[in-house]
C-alpha cells in the first residue's frame, strides 16, 4: 500500500534545459560560447546546490569566472528561466492532491525552489520538500533521503518515490522506497505501475 508521494522536481514536474540560461549570459560576458560556461561555473553551481555557497557567494563567484558585464537581477532572471512544464505529471500532481501526501526531494538551489514556487502553481499542492541546498546534501547520496524521511514521517515502504536519474532510483530502492525511474516519453508506464497499485 502506498501512503504518500514523494516526487524529483527537474525532468519530472518540471523540465529545464540550462542551455536557455547559458545562451542569455554568454551575451553578456567575457565567456561568449554556452558550453564553455556550463564548464567555467560548473564547480560553483554544484557547491552552491549543496548549499557549500550561499546565493551571494555564488552570484559573486559565477559572474566574476565569466567575467559577466550585466546586472544581478539580469543573471538571476536569466538563471530561474530554463524550465518547462511536464503537463502530464502535473495533471498527475492534481489527481493526487487530496487522496495523499505530496512532498518533493530535489537537488536545487534556492533561486530555482523560489522560482518554481513562484512561478507554476501545482507546487502549493506538496505539503513541504527537501532541498539539497537547505539540507547540504544531495542525491545520489542516502543522507539527503534519511532527512526526508525523518522530516516528513515517511515509511519508505509505503511511499512512492519518483526521479529521472537511475543512481538516486537505485539509492531509494536500496533504502526501502517504492521508485519510478521517470521519462517524460514514457510517461505511460508511470501511469501504468500506478494503475497496478489500485492509485
Amino acid at each position: 500500500m502506498i501512503d504518500a508521494f514523494l516526487f524529483d522536481i527537474g525532468n519530472v514536474l518540471l523540465r529545464f534545459d540550462f542551455a536557455l540560461a547559458l545562451k542569455k549570459l554568454a551575451v553578456e560576458s567575457a565567456v561568449h560560447d554556452p558550453a564553455a560556461v556550463l564548464g567555467q561555473i560548473e564547480r560553483v553551481k554544484l557547491a552552491y546546490e549543496d548549499g557549500q555557497l550561499g546565493r551571494a557567494e555564488f552570484l559573486r563567484e559565477t559572474r566574476a569566472v565569466l567575467g559577466y558585464r550585466g546586472s544581478e537581477a539580469g543573471f538571476i532572471a536569466a538563471w530561474e528561466e530554463i524550465f518547462e512544464p511536464n503537463a502530464p505529471m502535473l495533471a498527475l500532481v492534481e489527481r493526487l492532491h487530496g487522496r495523499f501526501p505530496l512532498y518533493l526531494l530535489s537537488n536545487t538551489s534556492d533561486i530555482h525552489r523560489d522560482y518554481v514556487f513562484r512561478r507554476y502553481p501545482v507546487f502549493a499542492r506538496f505539503t513541504a520538500g527537501t532541498y539539497s541546498y537547505a539540507v547540504r546534501a544531495s542525491k545520489p547520496g542516502a543522507e539527503i533521503y534519511q532527512h526526508a524521511i525523518r522530516a516528513h514521517g515517511l515509511e519508505p515502504a509505503r511511499t512512492f518515490f519518483i526521479d529521472d536519474l537511475l543512481p538516486n532510483i537505485e539509492t531509494a530502492r536500496a533504502l526501502g522506497f517504492r521508485a519510478h525511474h521517470y521519462h517524460h516519453e514514457r510517461h505511460g508506464e508511470l501511469e501504468k505501475e500506478l494503475a497496478g497499485l489500485g492509485i
